[in-house]
This record gives C-alpha cells, structure tokens and sequence, in this order.
C-alpha cells in the first residue's frame, strides 16, 4: 500500500558528544547534553525507543490530518508495540482521535505520537529525552480490536479501564503504523529504523525504574553521594563540595547521577555496572558491588 510522504516529524537536536576514556562519562550542562564515551555499553537506539513506547513516558499524540475532528491531542490510557511493529493505543472512545481515526479513509490519517521522558526525581533539567513516533492511525475493529486489547492487557492492568456501564467503550484501542522515528535522550541523538521496533525489546529494569529512583533518592541519598568517589577525584566530583547527588536514571547497563556543585553548576556521571542485568535480583547484586566500591 502507498503511503503520502512528508509526515511532519521533528528533526531530533544533535550536540556535540564530548567522551572521556574512563569507565564513566559525564560532561557539565555548559557542553550541551551529556553523552556517553565511544563504545560504552548502551542500549540500541531501537530498544531505547521502544522502552519509552511501553512504559512511565508521557505521550501526546498530534494529528494534522484531523483538521474536521478537532485539535486531536490526547493522552493514551495504554500503549504498547504490536509483533508487526505498529504502536498499539487505547484513546477515549470520544476524543478527536478515536473520532479522526474512525472516519479515516485508505488509512491516510497521519498522526505524530511525541514521547516525553521526565525523571522521576526532582532535578534541574529534568526532561531526560524526547522521541517522536509519524505515520498512520486507523482504528482497530473486530477480531483485530479484542487483538489489540490482548496486547495492550500484557502490559497495562486495561480491564479497569475498559469497562463500562453503558453499551459505548470507554475506551477504544487504535493502531499507529509507524513510518519515522526520531530520538533524541541522554544516550544521543538520531533517527531510528522503524523495522527494528518490532523486534526491539524493552529494558528490563524500565518497569521498575521509577520506584528504584526514588527509593535511591529518598532512603539511600548518602549512599548515593559516596558513589562520587568512584569518579577518580574529578574537579567538580568531590563530595565534600556538592549541593546535591540524584540518582537521574537506571537501565540494564548502569547507573547515572546528576551532580550539582555549590555553585548551582550541573554535572552528569555515568557508573556502568559490570556486566548488563535481566532482572531485580541481578540489579541488586550490581548495586551491591557499585556502593562497595565506593566505600572500599
């Protein structure tokens, strides 16, 4: 099927990539944003797109086509990524959206889904990334409806949400055939191969991340600070001198801080852990050994 060109996605901010030879990377919020050195271990960009897909990011979705439906910007109650790469969201089965889509003719309702990753610690520069998802939204009906809400129920608790006391769904499920990618987060910059979402997998920790943070952040806070000392007495890293130390992410390769020293100046350090984790048992073992090298 052809499908119209020139689907409004935003071009993703490119910075200068400052990199370090050490086993961390960090730079200071006057060289733009931080970036890992070349060759760290990281997630792919395909992989970091899809954990923001599926979980804690917020999503507001724009559709420029829906001129006649209203101004089509909605949160999602549910999103997730189908096996054949298309973005599976559950909209209010009144909003502009469920509407546009519903009217849609040859499926040629274009729609930019635009992702927004906020820490979940209260920090300076708190926006961690931002993806924008272009390309086609149609309304799933059918037996590829009750497919739709099988697969968004394997990862958002749905059945609460979809009922209803009248014959109308609160809630309706609709596709997003994905046609761009662009990503921009803590990683990099750059677009993605929409024909690698499908087979991209979420970070494992991501539906943990939230709570671990603010856990780190509330219960461990002076632990977190020793991790300082693993930064080889950078200026700007001793303990003694800063204001503040958040833990600001935490994936299956590590985590990073967000250094704030008595000047207000900011400061981002990457601690990778030894090898990558699965689960919660191996992220407590490579913590474990993170805050024993600090203090050892």
């Amino acid at each position: 099927m052809s499908r119209p060109h020139g689907i409004p996605l935003p071009s993703a901010h490119r910075s200068s990539d400052h990199s370090n030879k050490s086993v961390t990377a960090y730079d200071d919020d006057e060289q733009g944003q931080p970036r890992p050195r070349e060759g760290a271990q990281q997630p792919t960009k395909a992989e970091r797109v899809r954990t923001l897909v599926e979980y804690n990011a917020s999503v507001f979705l724009t559709l420029p086509g829906a001129r006649d439906h209203g101004p089509g910007s909605w949160e999602p109650a549910a999103r997730t990524v189908a096996p054949d790469g298309d973005v599976v969201l559950l909209v209010p089965w009144d909003s502009p959206t469920a509407r546009a889509a519903a009217y849609a003719q040859d499926d040629d309702l274009t729609c930019v889904m635009e992702i927004t990753d906020i820490s979940p610690v209260a920090v300076r520069q708190r926006v961690r990334g931002r993806a924008w998802l272009a390309g086609w939204l149609t309304a799933a009906r059918g037996e590829d409806r009750d497919h739709c809400i099988e697969l968004l129920a394997e990862r958002h608790p749905v059945g609460a949400v979809l009922e209803s006391d009248g014959e109308q769904p609160a809630w309706i499920p609709v596709r997003l055939e994905v046609g761009e990618i662009s990503l921009d987060d803590l990683w990099g910059a750059g677009c993605v191969d929409p024909e690698r979402l499908a087979g991209a997998q979420p970070d494992p920790i991501a539906r943990h991340e939230t709570d671990l943070l603010q856990h780190l952040h509330s219960a461990h806070a002076d632990q977190v600070r020793t991790l300082c000392t693993l930064l080889g007495g950078r200026p700007g890293t001793d303990p003694a001198e800063l204001r503040d130390v958040a833990p600001l992410a935490l994936d299956r390769f590590g985590l990073r801080v967000r250094l704030t020293g008595a000047d207000g100046g900011l400061l981002d350090a990457r601690l990778d852990f030894p090898e990558p984790v699965e689960d919660i048992a191996g992220l407590r073992q490579a913590m474990h050994t993170l805050f024993a090298a600090a203090l050892g």
